[in-house]
């Protein structure tokens, strides 16, 4: 199999060189082909990376290489083996990492970050965000103070429709009283998540799809489960305050961060919610100085 498959890559490059020398115009084509397959790959790593999916492609890349030095070495009972396990794993393997699978294409289908950070300059949106986070950080730290559990998620680029719609919808404007009175104890809004989209408490109540990863620590509640699993399935940012301790937890791709204090709070929502939607600060100026100068310049030539 790896052998046939070999040759016809040889095939497939000698006749693609051979091309390239009749025709020299074509290595633009050829730079323009090599640009692509290599963005491509950063992202399908990049992706890969952050979830258990990693360990996996390790694993097979090394089956990968084993399979071809036992073909090299004409070690057949072996190569037999090693081929029918990967021919067939393919199809387990999308069945055992279909959530991965899922989370990953959703990301390439919605994930304009690569464009935002350099387009969207949008000042005042910016800003509205910025002040949204001071608000929420107050409420958490009301709700830490007074050790009453929280579950808030900021959507981001992946859209979470399904989870709102198993909540009431609020529609309303953050603020930190209405954030704080939606997580008391033994009121009808308490139990479930809050979603914050579009700079707006969308939702309350809503039920999170809870964590399998068994590398969890056992200390760590129902909660910090949901947090972690709703930040495995989709790019949304979870923060999470514990009813038993008050500390403050932050989920961000799978990941728990915890014990978080009120300054690392406000720096690692600004960073994730901010700086790689709109940019940064200095490229922001950057453009707007490059606006004016085109716009001036216009003028000269109308004068």
């Amino acid at each position: 199999m790896f052998d046939e498959l070999t040759n016809n890559l040889k095939i497939s490059l000698d006749g693609y060189f051979l091309n390239l020398k009749n025709n020299p115009f074509e290595i633009l084509t050829v730079v323009l082909d090599f640009l692509c397959v290599a963005i491509l790959i950063y992202m399908f790593f990049t992706l890969v990376k952050k979830s258990r999916a990693w360990q996996l492609l390790k694993g097979i890349v090394f089956l990968i290489v084993i399979t071809t030095i036992s073909g090299w070495l004409k070690l057949r009972i072996l190569n037999f083996i090693l081929t029918s396990i990967m021919t067939y794993g393919v199809i387990a393997l999308l069945i055992i990492f279909q959530p991965e699978l899922r989370r990953t294409l959703e990301q390439l289908g919605s994930n304009t970050k690569f464009l935002s950070k350099f387009f969207e300059f949008n000042t005042s949106a910016r800003d509205k965000v910025k002040d949204d986070i001071y608000k929420v950080t107050v409420a958490v730290n009301e709700l830490a103070k007074s050790k009453t559990g929280a579950l808030i998620v900021f959507e981001r680029d992946i859209k979470l429709t399904d989870i709102i719609e198993t909540g009431l919808e609020i529609n309303s404007e953050i603020s930190p009283q209405l954030l704080v009175n939606i997580f008391v104890p033994n009121t009808p809004l308490h139990d479930g998540a809050v979603i914050i989209s579009n700079n707006k408490i969308t939702a309350a109540a809503c039920i999170l799809p809870l964590s399998d990863d068994k590398n969890i620590a056992r200390e760590l509640g129902t909660r910090h489960r949901a947090g972690i699993g709703i930040s495995k399935d989709s790019d949304a940012i979870v923060v999470i305050v514990s009813e038993e301790t008050g500390s403050i937890s932050i989920a961000n791709n799978g990941v728990l961060i915890r014990d978080v204090k009120d300054e690392a709070l406000k720096r690692i929502l600004i960073k994730n919610l901010v700086t790689e939607r709109f940019g940064t600060e200095e490229r922001r100026q950057k453009f707007v100085a490059w606006k004016e100068k085109i716009k001036n310049k216009d003028d000269k030539n109308v004068k």
